[in-house]
């Protein structure tokens, strides 16, 4: 138990950091501000799904990919780090009316879809390419039965975070205002600094042991 729940807490922690979904907030608000409350809580959920399923793929699949194109794992690490150090600084910097990934033609064109849930708010808003590294280096070293059945839980559960968080965003949007938001976004890019300057350092310290 003791194992289930270490590998459940770091990984949650880490997951909800990387994917901050309070920066994505300010941007939910604006891209469903003509939607009733029935329309935003059912593309809050189907987000949430989208956002569990690539996440578990990620975690199961993603060792594979690395395989067939002949990957290292410390290249992984180092490659993640790097993403998820930039996010960190990209939030450190976060314009509450901007979110990395989305172009203005993007933005243009989202008020004219019936649904946003996948496209853009699940990828690449919250699961992009700092998650998906991140899971996929998580799994060489957290592989067995205890820590994927943890590991899955932790998803499931960061997937569901991200459901009340989008959910209520309407209101967390009224009541943080853009500069409470803006605080806690870099508060979490500080977090996701350290957490991919941590990755790479791990992937360095292998290529040296193994010299």
């Amino acid at each position: 138990m003791v194992i289930f729940f270490n590998t459940f807490f770091v990984l949650l922690g880490a997951l909800f950091s990387v994917l901050n979904p309070i920066g994505a907030v300010p941007i939910f608000v604006g891209l469903t501000q003509d939607y009733d409350k029935n329309e935003r809580s059912r593309v809050s959920l189907w987000t949430a799904i989208d956002v569990c399923l690539i996440l578990l793929i990620a975690f199961f699949v993603g060792e594979y990919v690395l395989k067939f194109f002949g990957i290292t794992i410390s290249a992984l690490r180092i490659a993640g780090g790097l993403l998820i150090t930039n996010s960190g600084f990209g939030l450190l910097n976060a314009n509450p009316k901007k979110r990395k990934g989305i172009s203005k033609e993007v933005e243009e064109d989202i008020h004219n879809r019936n649904q946003i849930a996948l496209t853009p708010l699940a990828m690449p808003m919250l699961a992009g390419p700092g998650s998906i590294s991140l899971l996929v280096a998580f799994y060489q070293d957290h592989n067995d039965t205890v820590n994927m059945i943890a590991s899955s839980f932790a998803i499931i559960v960061v997937s569901a975070l991200i459901f009340i968080i989008l959910r209520s965003a309407h209101y967390l949007a009224k009541y943080l205002g853009a500069s409470g938001i803006v605080a806690i976004s870099r508060i979490v890019g500080f977090l996701t600094i350290a957490i991919g300057i941590q990755y790479i350092i791990s992937a360095v310290l292998t290529i040296i042991r193994g010299i």
